[in-house]
């Protein structure tokens, strides 16, 4: 069974796709203390180092794990521009990145995978892609790079992400092949109970029975519900819902209900026939995008988003509510994950 270290791991996505497809996740690191902490519950097999990697000797931290075959993770880039403006790897804001490279170039792991924004690959001109494919390639790497859309991994999502594998081996790099099927909405949530604003525990038990195969798959591993709990949302916020018909959104408001918010598909009802938008860190707010229940008056619960990024319901998010959000909407599709180790795994055969 192949190691892997998980960096800037957050709570696990890319961990829990890369494990399912037979993967031993050695050491994972993570920044946030809480995100760390759920990480940790859910994965106690792996290490966890909770700290700042910038502050990790690379040589002391890392020299135990020089028989690990892969590094994943997605470190974070902020230096760089859709504007033209030729920022580099080795801009300051872009020094997490390079640390990424820095322990890929102590460990030389026989495969690598880095997950980021769309951006990434076509900022100014393609710049910052060839540069990183320069600096993989200088360590004897075959890199690949494409633009994933979970939708087409059994994800009930579109989510769009930039992938950047590299491989010592020659020529035996491919991405993986889209699915026909496509799982919606309602394949995703519609057994977890109808709740309205305020209403759920943190731990119950199943009112209904799995009413699709994703269902079935999500459940698996798993005899009560976690993390099924409502945002107690304001009367005035429960008023607008009550507006907003399905399928619907903002321009059902009339002008006395519509606010300033500059989201994409605020106030919008999602749609229970096809894939979720893109879910980010503020679900549980109507007003931040297409987040609203498809019937229901409510912003979906933790679960529910859990259930559309595609984590089992046996992964339990820990903390505030605004640290499980964090969790959830940064995470990696654990089924994209694992559609990714698969594609990998069949080219190392």
């Amino acid at each position: 069974m192949k190691k892997i270290i998980d960096l800037f791991s957050g709570v696990g996505g890319l961990s829990i796709g890369f494990r399912n497809a037979g993967y031993n996740v050695v050491l994972a690191n993570e920044i946030d203390a809480s995100i760390a902490n759920s990480y940790q519950k859910n994965h106690p097999e792996t290490k966890m180092i909770n700290e700042d990697i910038t502050k990790l000797d690379i040589a002391d931290t890392f020299a135990e794990y020089r028989d690990v075959g892969m590094i994943i993770g997605g470190p974070p880039c902020q230096g760089f521009s859709q504007k033209g403006k030729r920022l580099s790897l080795r801009d300051p804001r872009n020094y997490l990145f390079r640390y990424f490279f820095d322990v890929v170039k102590f460990v030389k792991p026989e495969n690598f995978v880095i997950e980021n924004v769309p951006n990434l690959l076509t900022a100014a001109n393609g710049y910052f892609k060839n540069e990183i494919y320069e600096l993989f390639e200088s360590l004897g790497y075959e890199v690949i790079s494409d633009v994933l859309n979970a939708k087409d991994y059994g994800v009930p999502q579109a989510r769009r992400r930039a992938i950047i594998i590299g491989s010592l081996r020659k020529n035996v790099l491919k991405f993986p092949k889209k699915q026909n099927e496509m799982t919606t909405v309602w394949d995703a949530i519609s057994d977890l109970a109808f709740l309205e604003s305020g209403e759920g525990e943190q731990v119950q038990e199943y009112k209904f029975i799995p009413q699709s195969k994703y269902q079935e798959m999500m459940r698996k591993h798993s005899t009560n519900l976690y993390n099924h709990v409502a945002t107690k949302h304001s009367a005035l916020a429960i008023e607008r819902m009550m507006l907003v018909p399905e399928n619907g959104g903002r321009e059902d408001l009339p002008e006395e209900h519509l606010t300033k918010s500059i989201f994409s598909g605020t106030w919008g009802r999602m749609d229970k026939n096809s894939q979720s938008v893109t879910i980010t860190t503020r679900f549980d707010t109507p007003s931040s995008g297409r987040f609203t229940h498809p019937y229901l008056n409510r912003a979906i619960t933790v679960r529910e988003a859990a259930r559309i990024q595609s984590f089992p319901d046996n992964m339990i998010f820990y903390g505030t509510k605004t640290s499980q959000m964090k969790q959830v909407g940064n995470a990696v599709p654990p089924l994209m994950a694992e559609a990714i180790a698969n594609s990998i795994l069949q080219g190392d055969l």
